[in-house]
């Protein structure tokens, strides 16, 4: 039994957008963009969206914070999400974030952030 070429195109076509929505849902969960260098409190995003990992690139005296804010005045106590330690190292955080990303690197720490 054939179908017609317009059910195959049809076919072809629910098939490349299945795979580009699913292309795009990996990217969002392994952190699309990247923030290097930070060595001060930064606004990384202002938009809702998903913190993946910390890395951090200089080792620091002291531990920073990560908020889900979308300015440094709103990033509070209440929206501490992570603490980043003073070791060199990847660390994965993997959450959503309704607000934004604000950082803030411990004493001399340099880290770079991945989001989307």
């Amino acid at each position: 039994m054939s179908g017609s070429l317009f059910d195959m195109l049809t076919t072809v076509k629910n098939l490349v957008t299945a795979t580009s929505t699913l292309s795009t849902n990996a990217t969002a969960l392994v952190g699309a963009k990247n923030a290097p260098g930070i060595t001060a409190q930064t606004v990384v995003s202002a938009n809702p969206g998903r913190l993946y990992n910390i890395s951090v690139i200089v080792a620091g005296g002291a531990t920073g914070s990560v908020w889900d804010a979308n300015t440094t005045a709103s990033a509070t106590s209440a929206r501490l999400i992570a603490t980043i330690p003073t070791a060199v190292g990847i660390y994965t955080i993997n959450l959503p974030v309704a607000y934004g990303i604000v950082v803030t690197p411990g004493t001399s720490q340099t880290i770079a952030v991945g989001y989307s």
